[in-house]
């Protein structure tokens, strides 16, 4: 019996299941001993408990009366805030870059490839401390801040801008706004369905504009066409009023989307380079321009190459996002290690912050993959 090769492989898989199993158990118990020994309590029952602590910029209500949960919940809406922008940002510039690098102008490309290698050659945690060296050293005291009007202010402290004041019409734009997204992206969706059904082309890009700007505009009137503005104004050794970019944020989203979009370049470089160089003379010979060229030819052949790369670059970029607590910004990993002190967790601490961003990272994961699927050439 133990001949067959089937039967030898159902074997060694259960006796390698069995090993990890034991290691598992063994590694438990000795963790529990351990525990007990110091007499340490194990448990979430922590994370209903008073934090005490506060958080220097939240995007939900808190201050320290609340639990430690809630704290953990700010740290992670900053977490998401600032890999979502940073995401985009550096999509846009890395895109940018990587298209400038393949220019037929000399100088653009040689500037494109500098950038590159410049910016993926130097520790991202360096690049942070540069930029929050930048922002809090070289821009000018809260009392001589640099004035964009009356509605935004530049200073040490970050940027502290206006913004609308709570009102009923502005909600009721908000909601519109995400209702026209929706419609517009099922618009497009008909459309292409249709052209592949009957070969005829529905205009996309003007109609969805006019869903994006139209719905919430009308819901903007409907709620009473508010206007009011919570203006910032100088007090004592700060700004008042208004919202506030802190130079943390600023920091560590710039050197996120510039050190990312380095790398986005050269997937978008080895995108485009893949295609084939007769697809492009074609659409010359179409009498395409090279912008339409870019847009309609080469880029979505390039894209079932681009979106593999470009998911990990992502989630480097999500995960790279811990390393906020070296500059003060209270991301999930900051507010963590301050309830880990507190509290004397680690080991839940620890566990919630690796479910946290396994659970981030299989997300982005999981919608990229449904876009590579959307964009991947069906060959006949």
């Amino acid at each position: 019996m133990f001949a067959n090769e089937r039967v030898r492989g159902i074997v060694y898989q259960v006796l390698l299941l069995a090993a990890v199993v034991g290691v598992g158990w063994f590694l438990f118990a000795n963790t529990q001993h351990n525990l007990s020994t110091r007499q340490i309590q194990v448990g979430f029952g922590f994370l209903s408990r008073e934090a005490g602590f506060e958080i220097a910029e939240t995007h939900v209500s808190y201050d320290p009366s609340n639990t430690y949960g809630r704290a953990l919940w700010a740290g992670l809406l900053n977490t998401l805030w600032v890999s979502a922008i940073g995401i985009v940002a550096a999509t846009i510039l890395g895109t940018l870059i990587g298209v400038a690098r393949l220019s037929s102008n000399w100088l653009v490309a040689r500037l494109a490839s500098a950038y590159v290698e410049f910016m993926r050659n130097i520790p991202l945690l360096l690049q942070l401390f540069v930029w929050y060296g930048l922002i809090t050293e070289l821009l000018p005291p809260v009392r001589e801040a640099i004035a964009f009007g009356d509605l935004a202010f530049l200073s040490q402290r970050g940027l502290r801008h206006a913004w609308p004041q709570p009102a009923p019409g502005w909600s009721a734009a908000g909601w519109a706004l995400a209702a026209a997204a929706a419609l517009a992206f099922a618009w497009r969706h008909l459309a292409r369905r249709r052209q592949r059904a009957t070969g005829a082309q529905w205009p996309v890009l003007w109609p969805s504009l006019a869903l994006l700007v139209a719905l919430p505009a009308t819901a903007w009137l409907a709620g009473g066409a508010p206007t009011a503005l919570d203006v910032p104004r100088l007090g004592g050794f700060d700004f008042q009023g208004g919202r506030s970019l802190s130079p943390e944020f600023i920091a560590l989203l710039v050197g996120l989307s510039t050190y990312t979009a380095a790398f986005i370049a050269e997937v978008v470089r080895g995108g485009i380079l893949s295609v084939p160089r007769g697809q492009a003379e074609a659409a010359m010979a179409l009498g395409l321009k090279p912008g339409r060229r870019l847009r309609l030819v080469t880029m979505p052949q390039a894209l079932r190459v681009i979106v593999p790369p470009l998911t990990s670059q992502y989630l480097n970029l999500t995960k790279n996002s811990s390393l906020a607590v070296a500059i003060g910004y209270p991301d999930l990993v900051a507010v963590a290690n301050t309830t880990m002190n507190q509290t004397g967790q680690a080991i839940e601490a620890i566990a919630i912050l690796m479910a946290v961003y396994l659970a981030i990272s299989l997300a982005i994961s999981l919608l990229m993959n449904w876009y590579a699927a959307r964009v991947r050439l069906v060959e006949r």
